[in-house]
């Protein structure tokens, strides 16, 4: 009798000591945004969201824009001109009011088109076909680049940059105004059930005119509280505008608005609301093309299959460009902490750049550089995404891989191509990933947290002024939508369209 109580007291020690185990090993649960990804079969596409021809204020034609991104191996091109809706590639479309606008800031110059078929500048022959209802532009013996339908960047004629992208619904085509007025594309453009996004936030919000990542969003300025709250509220009542462009065209205007992504998803990612990140070139002249841009993870190059994607978050966003000197410096001591050769040397180059910004804010007061990657480099190629709920791991998975670090709640919480959750201090409700290789910087989207004692969401409505201050700053500039037609004889007479 006394042995068999002795086996039970025993059995029941171990029960209690394995129970807090077990439960630590499984505390935290993972909202992966890459679950649905295929690693072995998903296709990796090369995808610009954001260019611009001279249908509006880029400097350069559509078939230019076209060759270029095809040149530079791009899979898929949304032309997205101001106000401008993108129907086709051999049709281009043009809103006079806004192209007569535009040519005061651009000059004259002739919008073409790409045909059917013909020889590109390089001299190969081209085609353009049309599979089930999308586009694709090929030429001799390469791979097709897929149009983007419906792309457009909506509020033109906005004072403040008010810029929303959206596709795949026919909305904003000749629709002029939108100064502070996001709320009006995003909602016609969720209705109808296309896709958003807001365009470097920087601008309209004026973060890129800080010097120091710690002014830049700062919350105890009311201004600043107001656009995030703002930009929250949007993103909470309209699931289908993703998120926000986080790093765009050299960077210069978005090189705070890595810190305006991690405060929203503070805030939001609790409430199960995750904050996609974009990257574009927002090209408006060849130069910049391959600046920024994203990796979509689908199994084919459709446009549907381009939508799902985007809504479910089955992509990277790339840039060649870093302009925070603050995330400079710090990618550049991770480097340098490896005994890699390519790491010491890429983490050297940092490090002169981030001491020459430094060395420029003391002097004036800007920091007057921003590092660029070797354009002939490669990024890190991502094989695949890991997630091990039940030790609580994630782990990314390439070559090319030469630092990573997670961040959580704004603050870098780990380093290396592996997080262990269950080894992070303050740890917030999300973890996303920087990676940084030869060629580009890679954000992961954000890993979704949820554990016990996590923190709280804290998304507060705000009221947005956004329609007032649209009516009374653009009211003369609407006006001008109803003078189409005379436009449209001027640019006729003048050569243009």
């Amino acid at each position: 009798m006394k042995k068999a109580t002795a086996i039970f007291l025993t059995v029941l020690l171990l029960l209690a000591t394995a129970v807090p185990a077990f439960a630590a090993d499984n505390r935290y649960t993972i909202t992966n945004p890459y679950a649905d990804v295929d690693w072995d079969t998903f296709n990796r596409y090369k995808a610009d969201l954001h260019s611009h021809t001279n249908a509006t204020d880029g400097t350069n034609t559509l078939p230019e824009m076209v060759e270029k991104h095809y040149e530079l191996g791009y899979d898929i091109l949304a032309v997205s001109d101001h106000g401008t809706t993108s129907y086709s590639w051999t049709e281009q479309n043009v809103v006079p009011a806004i192209k007569f606008a535009m040519m005061f800031r651009r000059g004259l110059s002739t919008v073409e088109t790409l045909d059917e078929s013909g020889t590109a500048a390089n001299g190969k022959a081209y085609t353009v076909t049309t599979v089930n209802g999308d586009d694709y532009y090929a030429q001799t013996g390469g791979k097709d680049l897929l149009r983007v339908p419906f792309a457009i960047e909506n509020n033109p004629t906005s004072f403040n940059n008010a810029h929303v992208n959206s596709f795949f619904v026919d909305y904003g085509n000749g629709i002029l105004g939108g100064t502070s007025d996001y709320e009006t594309p995003i909602s016609n453009i969720d209705a109808l059930g296309g896709v958003s996004v807001i365009n470097h936030p920087g601008e309209y919000t004026s973060a890129r005119d800080e010097v120091y990542t710690a002014d830049a969003y700062d919350r105890d300025n009311s201004s600043y509280d107001y656009k995030i709250r703002k930009f929250e509220n949007l993103l909470m009542q309209y699931p289908s505008c993703i998120g926000i462009d986080i790093n765009s065209k050299g960077d210069s205007r978005t090189r705070f608005d890595r810190k305006l992504w991690d405060i929203m998803l503070t805030d939001m990612a609790p409430a199960g609301r995750n904050v996609y990140a974009i990257a574009s070139s927002d090209a408006h002249n060849l130069d910049i093309v391959n600046s920024g841009y994203i990796i979509a993870l689908m199994p084919e190059k459709t446009s549907s299959a381009l939508q799902a994607c985007l809504l479910s978050g089955n992509f990277f966003a790339q840039s060649r460009y870093i302009g925070n000197v603050d995330e400079l410096a710090a990618y550049a001591d991770g480097l340098l902490a490896y005994a890699d050769v390519t790491a010491q040397t890429l983490g050297a180059e940092m490090k002169e750049t981030a001491d020459e910004m430094t060395a420029n804010i003391a002097e004036n007061g800007s920091q007057g550089a921003i590092y660029e990657f070797d354009e002939k480099a490669s990024a890190a190629y991502i094989d695949e995404i890991t997630v091990d709920d039940a030790d609580a791991e994630i782990t990314v998975s390439g070559t090319g891989i030469l630092y990573v670090r997670w961040i959580s709640d704004g603050q870098v919480v780990a380093e290396g191509n592996s997080i262990d959750l269950d080894e992070c201090e303050n740890l917030g409700s999300y973890v996303r990933a920087e990676i940084i290789g030869e060629g580009a910087v890679t954000y992961t989207q954000a890993f979704l947290l949820s554990y016990d004692g996590m923190p709280e969401a804290n998304v507060k409505s705000v009221t947005d002024l956004g329609n007032a201050t649209s009516a009374l700053a653009d009211s003369l500039i609407k006006a001008l939508s109803a003078l189409n037609p005379i436009f449209k004889v001027i640019l006729s007479m003048l050569g243009v369209i």
